[in-house]
């Protein structure tokens, strides 16, 4: 005997909100099949071993002669099963409601792309789908933006009726070594020239007791990276130059950099470079040293520490500079070639766009825009640099980016709000200012509720662009990259110079 419940449930024209439901069950001896829903309007739920839509609420109506007896007739194993299913059922249910989404169980982007075929690892925290889902979940259902739509429109209208970009001034090289004295002393203008990367021997004076990272800034206000620089304790003292009586150590800078922006795939695409055997990155993944650390920025709301110095930063490349110092050293020209094929990378993404620090540093400008930005810098050192930018649909960018910072209450409608109140906050700018100074306004950005100005990548490259030459950008979309990873790697590697055959052998291909 098997026991056997059809609940049928009847479609209802949309609108309407009660289901017809209808449940049969009881023993059903022999082969004798199942009695199943008749109409074309009904959905047939049967529980014998078979997965329930634990998202359907049915209302269930026993007939005949099932009661409590039944149940206590069950096998144990079964009234287990059934418990558990009833528990999980609950919690699914629960979670469904306090999670305030009306569309579906998990709040999901309502933009839709392809996933990634062989993909190493998430990207920035984001899981791309190649499913349909998302498609459902569309702006038409937020009452909220239907509501809103003129007013927005407005305020779109104001903003783009103001936008007027300028060139800005770029500042004298004079002008760069007054606000970053130390930083000049320490990197030279000149590089060894049989080293890809920017790479130079300076003198090492401690002894070999002495803690090369002692009072290194990354190891003493994070924890985690600790035992990435007990690493590089165990390998400093293996990796030095001796001359004269003295001790050398090999300091590089990155020979290329991904810029920007988050949410648009940099850690794919990070996870991805690091499998090429000539290509090494800082020990670090974002060291953000450029755009924070220099002016001692871990988080902006929490205030300023003391000032990461340039030789932190340095010693983050050391376990690259150690296989090239060895290349460099090498008696053999093969050893020497293949270590001078070796590349340094940095991946932080706060590159291309923050600036929040400026109004701490420099000097207001009249016009209320920052007299430097992080590319005056890296070029007055390395006007040679390649820089990588990954970018993608900005509103979908910022959907991602709300998900991964909203601590609570996520979903399309808070989302619609908390963008309309920076919309309007960024109108307010625009009436006084110009779209640089309110694109680069700490004030502002700290006050958005959403991080709007990062998906205003025009102003970002324009700006790089009036410093570096467009041959030295590689510019990629996210959708594209996602569409057709080996495609959009063959660009990146022909765009570093390095070996494409490598490139595949690394991927397993």
């Amino acid at each position: 005997m098997r026991h056997c419940i059809n609940c049928c449930i009847q479609l209802l024209p949309d609108g309407a909100h009660k289901q017809q439901v209808n449940c049969q069950g009881g023993p059903h001896h022999g082969h004798q099949a199942c009695p199943t829903c008749k109409g074309e309007n009904k959905i047939l739920f049967r529980v014998d071993s078979k997965q329930m839509n634990l998202l359907a609420v049915l209302e269930v109506r026993t007939e005949g002669n099932e009661n409590w007896g039944g149940f206590l007739r069950f096998k144990k194993g079964k009234r287990c099963s059934l418990v558990f299913g009833l528990i999980i059922m609950t919690l699914v249910m629960a979670s469904y409601i306090l999670s305030g989404a009306h569309q579906e169980l998990l709040i999901s982007s309502p933009f839709h792309y392809g996933g990634f075929p062989s993909n190493p690892s998430l990207m920035d925290s984001e899981n791309p789908s190649d499913t349909k889902e998302h498609h459902h979940q569309s702006s038409v259902n937020n009452i909220s933006y239907m509501k809103d739509y003129p007013s927005i429109k407005l305020i779109i209208n104001s903003i783009t009726t103001r936008i007027e970009f300028t060139t800005r001034q770029l500042p004298d090289l004079e002008d760069l070594k007054k606000q970053e004295l130390h930083m000049f002393s320490v990197i030279p203008n000149k590089f060894l020239p049989n080293s890809k990367s920017p790479c130079w021997y300076e003198e090492f004076s401690g002894r070999n007791t002495t803690d090369p990272y002692l009072t290194n800034s990354y190891v003493l206000y994070s924890k985690r990276f600790r035992s990435t620089f007990d690493a590089l304790r165990k390998a400093f003292w293996g990796h030095l130059a001796h001359a004269h009586g003295k001790h050398f150590r090999l300091r590089c800078l990155p020979h290329f950099y991904i810029i920007g922006q988050p949410k648009c795939g940099t850690t794919d695409l990070y996870d991805r470079l690091r499998l090429h055997p000539e290509v090494k990155f800082s020990a670090i993944k974002e060291p953000h040293w450029w755009t924070r650390k220099r002016f001692g920025i871990v988080r902006l709301r929490d205030g300023l520490r003391d000032r990461y110095p340039v030789e932190d930063y340095l010693d983050l490349f050391d376990l690259a500079a150690h296989q090239i110092h060895q290349g460099l050293q090498a008696s053999s020209a093969k050893e020497q070639s293949k270590m001078n094929t070796i590349i340094i990378g940095e991946a932080s993404a706060s590159t291309m766009w923050d600036n929040n620090a400026w109004t701490f540093f420099y000097d207001n400008s009249t016009d209320g825009e920052p007299p430097f930005l992080t590319q005056d810098f890296i070029h007055a050192f390395q006007p040679n640099a390649k820089l990588i930018v990954m970018l993608r649909d900005p509103v979908e960018r910022l959907y991602s980016d709300y998900l991964y910072f909203a601590s609570s209450n996520k979903s399309a409608d808070d989302f619609h709000e908390k963008v309309t109140e920076a919309l309007q906050l960024f109108e307010n700018c625009m009436l006084d200012y110009s779209l640089r100074a309110c694109v680069y306004n700490n004030t502002l950005n700290n006050a958005m509720p959403v991080r709007l100005q990062v998906g205003l990548y025009a102003v970002y490259l324009l700006d790089w662009l009036s410093v570096f030459d467009k041959q030295q950008f590689l510019i990629l979309r996210l959708e594209d990259h996602a569409s057709n990873v080996k495609y959009t790697m063959h660009k990146v590697f022909q765009f570093l110079n390095l070996g494409v055959r490598a490139l595949w052998l690394s991927f397993g291909c």
